[in-house]
């Protein structure tokens, strides 16, 4: 499929990930339009020259109007947290993405993508994990939701009429990225921010221009009934991912602390801020996410898709390092 002139519709357009798609679709000739519940949200990809429809992903009369014209849909949007009550989690990223899907079928859309994750695989996955590898819910909701969003998809998938492509990236960092930039940063400004168990195991970082690099690939490719890994294919450890992060944003180097001493001191701090009507800035269950101790393959993006990160840590860490310089964290 040739991307240039046609109408992609982005969920969840002004976040981290949409709005950078929304500049890359723009970039190549292509018309965008956006589904964001936020006003604030959507006024940043109003600028970049995107129409965008406010209104929710689980709303059928707005995934109904987005879904009008347009020939692709990257379904960006859902509830990405740490934990918290799967009902919560499930509204969004199962309601809220069949919602949009069946919407989107109605309306004649030939090619829906759906942003899913490698949490997927869980916690505790096989090392260089393919996509054919066992998807495990951990009995956390982001993850199990994810699984289920993915099979629930699949049963819409109908090519050539309606074709589903399943996107499982790494950990997406990059200019923006609040759960690999922001957060920790502003964690480590205020010296509450610890490596676990010394940064062992893999942060399967990828450059938010390399993650939709492959989304659009794979569309390209009209990749139907298909899921793919996208990572930077690098096996960085945690404690050089963190380390560097903290030079760039010129932090104080991470310490190390026991994974369980950790989470208990998460615990405290959430139920204290949780006790005086304050949002917890970090969940117990976030150990697990960087506790991860092995690499996702990318073997098959690689050979079906043509796939290939272009820009590496050193690069992505340099650019990210250029937004910083010019951002405020604390007012974010």
């Amino acid at each position: 499929m040739n991307l240039k002139d046609k109408t992609l519709l982005i969920t969840g357009i002004g976040g981290f990930i949409g709005l950078r798609a929304a500049e890359i679709a723009l970039d190549r000739g292509m018309k965008v339009r956006g589904l964001q519940r936020s006003q604030a949200k959507a006024k940043a990809a109003q600028k970049l020259g995107a129409e965008v429809i406010v209104g929710s992903i689980t709303d059928p009369a707005a995934a109904e109007k987005a879904c009008q014209g347009v020939d692709i849909v990257l379904h960006a949007a859902a509830t990405v947290k740490e934990g918290g009550a799967i009902e919560e989690f499930r509204q969004v990223n199962v309601g809220g993405t069949i919602n949009m899907a069946k919407a989107a079928k109605d309306a004649g859309v030939k090619t829906f993508v759906h942003l899913s994750s490698v949490m997927v695989y869980g916690f505790n996955f096989p090392n260089h994990v393919a996509e054919d590898g066992p998807l495990c819910g951990e009995n956390n909701p982001y993850c199990q939701t994810k699984i289920e969003s993915e099979k629930e998809l699949l049963k819409l998938n109908d090519p050539p009429d309606f074709g589903i492509i399943i996107i499982r990236p790494g950990d997406v960092y990059g200019p923006g990225s609040t759960a690999w930039v922001v957060r920790p940063l502003q964690l480590m400004h205020k010296r509450m921010f610890a490596l676990a168990n010394g940064g062992q195991g893999v942060m399967n970082h990828v450059y938010v221009d390399n993650s939709i690099d492959g989304i659009f690939l794979a569309v390209e490719k009209e990749a139907y009934g298909e899921a793919f890994n996208i990572t930077d294919g690098q096996e960085t450890s945690w404690k050089e991912y963190f380390t560097c992060l903290a030079e760039i944003g010129d932090a104080p180097a991470p310490f190390s602390l026991p994974a369980g001493i950790l989470k208990f001191i998460a615990l405290v701090r959430c139920l204290g801020q949780s006790a005086v009507g304050q949002t917890p800035d970090t969940l117990p269950e976030s150990v697990n996410w960087v506790t991860r101790p092995y690499a996702y393959s990318i073997a098959k993006a690689r050979s079906q898709l043509g796939y290939e990160p272009k820009i590496d840590l050193q690069e992505g860490m340099r650019r990210t390092q250029q937004w910083l310089q010019k951002t405020d964290l604390q007012k974010i």
